[in-house]
C-alpha cells in the first residue's frame, strides 16, 4: 500500500535557511528567502529533517535535532505543507481497497481539522457501511457535529444495507427528534428496515409520513413501498400502491415496479396473479423473465420454469443459475448438472452462485466426478475461493465421501465464516472421526467464533456415532452453561439416541422425563429404535405407547409406526396403520440409490427392474449373495417389516437399490476401484451385512451414505462398527 505521507506530502518544497551572525557577543539566527540556494553555515543544520504532515511527529523531531539550540530557530526548521483539500481526501476516500486504509485516512482527517466536513462524514460513513464496518460507521456519525440530513440518510442506508434494522429505525426517529426532516433518499431505507423486522404497522404510519410529505410519487419511493408491503405479507396494499402508479406503463424505466410485485406475487404462491403481471407488462427485461422462472421453481412447478426459460428471447447467467438452483432444490439433482453443462457448452460463463448450486447438486447425489469438474472449472479459471464456494466445495467432497479433499480444501479457504466451519465439522461427523471434528470445533474456538445451536448438533453427532457418551453430554452441558444456548427438541433427540445407542436405556428414560419439554414423536421413536436394537421388548412396548398418545404429523410419524409395530410382530395392528394411510392419502417416499459410473449417474429403486442393465444386475447379485452365504452370510429376514413367507422375505431384501447398485459397480468398474453409493433413507442390517462381506471378497473399499452418516466397508468390516 502507497504510503499515506507520500499522499498527503506538501505541493510545494520548504525555503531554505541561511544564518547571519552579527559582531556582539550574542549571536542571533535569522532567516532570509534566498533568490539561489546556498548552503547553510552550520553543520547541525544540514540534518535537519524533511517537514512531516503529523504535527506531533514534527514535534517530537524538531525538540531532537533543536536540542541546545535557541527557540526562535524552530521557525527555521519547520515551514507546515499545504494542507489536503476536501475533494483530495474524498478521492482518496473512493480509492480506498480496505477497511485499513479507510481507518488511516481517517486520522489524517482528524490531523488536518477535516473532521467538521459533512461532505467528508458523509462519505467515511457510506465506505465504512460498504466493506461492513458498522461500528466504525456509528462512530464517525456520533463524532460528527452538528448532524445534518446527509450524515442521517448515509448512516441509516448502511445499517439497512448491513441488516442492522433496528439500529437504523433508532436512527429515524433521532433525525426526526433532531428535527430534521427526512427526504425522499431516507424513506426508502427506514420501509425496508421496517419490511426486515415485519412492522406492518409502523411501515403503514411511515407510508402517511410518506403522503403528507407529497413524496409518495418518487419513483424510488413507491417501488420500496411495495417491496414493503410484499415483505409483510400485505398483496392487497401493494397492488394498491402499484395501481396508483402513474408511470407503471411507462416503457422507459417502470420494469423494476413490475419485478417487485412479480416477486411477490410468487412469494404468496400467487402465480395466477404473477403470470397476469408478466404478460401485462409494457416491457419484459431478463430480469422480469428470471423472476417468473425463479417463482415457478420456488414454488414446485419445474415444467412450467422450464417452459418460460425456453421461451427466453435472451439468456443470460441469472437465467441460467435460477435453472440450475431450481432443479437442485427440487430433488432433480441429475437436470441441475445437466443444465450447469449445458451452460458451460453455450458458452456463458458461470458466477459464484450459479457453482454453488451445482456443487450442492453433486452433494446431495454423490456425483464425486462431476464435483471434481467443477473444481477443476473454478481452478483453470482463476475464481478466488471465496467463503461461499469453499464451503459449497467442502461440503461436496463430504458428502461425496471424500473427507481428505474436503479438509484440505477448507484449509486452501482462507474466508471461513461459522458456516464453513460447521460444514467441515458434520463432514467429520457424519465419516465417524469424532477426534478430528472435535479438533475442529477447538480451532473454530481458537479463530474467534463463537459456535452456535447447528454447530453442537454436529458435536453431537460425532458423539452419538463414535458411542462417546460422556463427551456428549460434556458438550450438552457446555451449550447450555458456557454459551447460553437453550437446547431444541433435535439436541434432546441426539442425547437420547446416544444413550440408547450405547445401551444405556434407563439413562435415556429418565433424560426424557426429565425434559423440560414434552418431548415428541421423533424422542420416543429413537428410544424404540434403541429398545428394538438391544432387544428390550418391554421398553419398546413402553415407547410404543407413548407414540399412540401423539398424532403423527407427518408421511415418516405414521411410516414408522407401521414398521414399529411390525418390529414387535403385531401385524394385526401393522395392518390397521397401513390402512389408515392409505386412507389419508399419505404416500411413502420409495428407497433409491445413487452410483456415478465413468461421469454418468445412475439411479436404482427398490424392487425397480427397468435398467437397461438389469438382466446382468439381477445375475451379478445373486452371485455375491452366493459367495457371501458361503463366507458365513445369513439374509437378515427381520428387517422385512412385512407379514409374509421366508421365501417371499428373501426376495424383498434382494430388491433393495443399493443392492442394485453394488451389483452394477461390480460390473462396470474396474478391479480394485473404491464403489460409492448414496441411499436417500438408513441402511437396513441385511444390506451392511452383504456390504462388509462383498468388500472382502472384491478386495474393494465399498463407500455408502445413507440418510444418517457414511459406512466405510473395508476388508470385511465397517468404520461405524456395527454401531449405526
Amino acid at each position: 500500500m502507497k504510503s499515506l505521507h507520500a499522499l498527503f506530502k506538501p505541493t510545494s518544497s520548504p525555503t531554505k535557511t541561511k544564518t547571519t551572525t552579527s559582531s556582539s557577543s550574542s549571536t542571533t539566527p535569522t532567516t532570509t528567502t534566498a533568490s539561489k540556494t546556498r548552503k547553510p553555515t552550520t553543520s547541525s543544520s544540514s540534518n535537519a529533517p524533511l517537514p512531516s504532515p503529523n504535527p506531533l511527529e514534527t514535534t517530537t523531531t524538531i525538540s531532537k535535532t533543536s536540542k541546545n539550540k535557541p527557540k526562535s530557530s524552530l521557525s527555521a526548521l519547520f515551514i507546515p505543507p499545504t494542507p489536503p483539500t476536501e475533494a483530495h481526501i474524498i478521492s482518496l476516500i473512493h480509492g480506498s481497497k480496505t477497511i485499513l486504509q479507510l481507518h488511516q485516512i481517517h486520522a489524517q482527517i482528524i490531523i488536518h481539522n477535516l473532521s467538521s466536513s459533512s461532505l467528508i462524514t458523509t462519505q467515511l460513513i457510506s465506505s465504512s457501511s460498504l466493506r461492513k464496518s458498522i461500528n466504525h460507521s456509528l462512530a464517525v456519525f456520533n463524532h460528527h457535529k452538528p448532524k445534518n440530513l446527509f450524515t442521517f440518510n448515509a448512516l441509516i442506508r448502511g445499517l439497512t444495507t448491513n441488516s442492522h434494522f433496528f439500529n437504523a429505525i433508532f436512527h429515524f426517529r433521532l433525525m426526526l427528534r433532531s428535527g430534521i426532516r427526512p427526504d425522499r433518499l431516507t424513506y426508502p431505507f427506514v420501509l425496508k428496515s421496517m419490511a426486515g423486522l415485519f412492522l406492518t404497522e409502523l411501515g403503514m404510519a411511515i407510508h402517511c409520513m410518506v403522503l403528507r410529505c407529497g413524496i409518495e410519487l418518487d419513483s424510488f419511493v413507491r417501488v420500496s413501498l411495495v417491496d414493503m408491503y410484499v415483505k409483510v405479507e400485505k398483496l392487497g396494499s401493494a397492488f394498491k400502491v402499484f395501481d396508483e402508479s402513474p408511470e407503471r406503463f411507462d416503457s422507459g424505466g417502470s420494469a423494476l415496479l413490475w419485478n417487485v410485485l412479480i416477486k411477490g406475487c410468487c412469494k404468496a404462491g400467487s402465480m395466477k396473479k404473477a403470470v397476469k403481471l408478466f404478460k401485462a407488462m409494457p416491457k419484459k427485461e431478463n430480469v422480469s423473465w428470471s423472476t417468473l422462472i425463479d417463482g415457478f421453481a420456488k414454488n414446485g412447478d419445474m415444467d412450467r420454469a422450464m417452459e418460460l426459460f425456453d421461451q427466453m428471447p435472451e439468456k443470460n447467467v441469472v437465467s441460467w443459475t435460477t435453472m440450475v438452483d431450481g432443479f437442485s432444490r427440487n430433488g432433480d439433482s441429475e437436470k441441475a448438472l445437466s443444465m450447469f453443462s449445458k451452460m458451460l457448452e453455450e458458452g456463458v460463463r458461470p458466477n459464484a452462485f450459479t457453482i454453488v448450486s451445482a456443487l450442492s447438486a453433486c452433494a446431495k447425489i454423490g456425483a464425486l466426478e462431476a464435483g471434481l469438474r467443477i473444481h477443476k472449472y473454478i481452478k483453470d479459471n482463476g475464481l478466488h475461493l471465496t467463503e461461499a464456494l469453499g464451503t459449497a466445495l467442502v461440503d461436496m467432497y463430504a458428502k461425496c465421501g471424500n473427507i481428505e479433499s474436503a479438509s484440505e480444501v477448507f484449509v486452501e479457504t482462507k474466508q471461513k465464516s461459522i458456516r464453513t466451519w460447521t460444514v467441515m465439522i458434520w463432514g467429520w461427523a457424519i465419516h465417524g472421526h469424532s477426534e478430528q471434528a472435535i479438533a475442529c470445533f477447538k480451532q473454530m474456538m481458537f479463530a474467534g467464533i463463537k459456535p452456535d445451536e447447528v454447530v453442537f448438533l454436529a458435536l453431537l453427532t460425532s458423539c452419538k456415532h463414535s458411542g462417546q457418551v460422556d463427551v456428549g453430554l460434556n458438550f450438552f452441558d457446555s451449550m447450555r452453561l458456557d454459551y447460553c444456548i437453550e437446547p431444541s427438541m433435535k439436541h434432546y433427540t441426539l442425547i437420547v439416541d446416544m444413550l440408547g445407542r450405547s445401551g444405556q436405556l434407563k439413562e435415556a428414560l429418565r433424560f426424557i422425563e426429565r425434559m423440560p419439554m414434552n418431548p415428541d414423536f421423533v424422542i420416543w421413536g429413537a428410544l424404540f429404535c434403541a429398545c428394538r436394537a438391544h432387544k428390550k421388548t418391554k421398553m419398546a412396548k413402553f415407547a410404543l405407547n407413548k407414540l399412540l398418545k401423539l398424532e403423527p404429523t407427518h408421511t415418516g410419524n405414521y411410516i414408522f409406526l407401521s414398521n414399529a409395530f411390525a418390529a414387535l410382530g403385531q401385524w394385526e395392528d401393522a395392518e390397521r396403520v397401513r390402512v389408515l394411510i392409505q386412507n389419508r392419502g399419505v404416500h411413502k417416499n420409495s428407497g433409491w440409490s445413487y452410483i456415478e459410473v465413468e461421469g454418468q449417474v445412475h439411479r436404482f429403486v427398490s424392487g425397480d427392474h427397468d435398467h437397461k442393465d438389469a438382466k446382468a444386475i439381477c445375475l451379478k447379485l445373486e452371485e455375491i449373495t452366493a459367495g457371501a452365504v458361503k463366507q458365513g452370510y445369513i439374509p437378515g429376514t427381520e428387517w422385512v417389516l412385512h407379514n409374509m413367507e421366508q421365501e417371499e422375505k428373501d426376495d424383498v431384501l434382494g430388491s433393495h437399490g443399493e443392492k442394485f447398485a453394488l451389483a452394477f459397480a461390480l460390473i462396470c468398474t474396474s478391479p480394485g476401484m473404491t464403489i460409492r453409493i448414496v441411499k436417500n433413507l438408513q441402511v437396513c442390517g441385511d444390506c451392511h451385512s452383504l456390504m462388509k462381506y462383498v468388500s472382502k471378497m472384491s478386495q474393494r473399499e465399498i463407500i455408502l451414505r445413507d440418510m444418517k452418516r457414511f459406512h466405510h466397508f473395508k476388508d470385511g468390516s465397517c468404520s461405524c462398527r456395527d454401531h449405526w
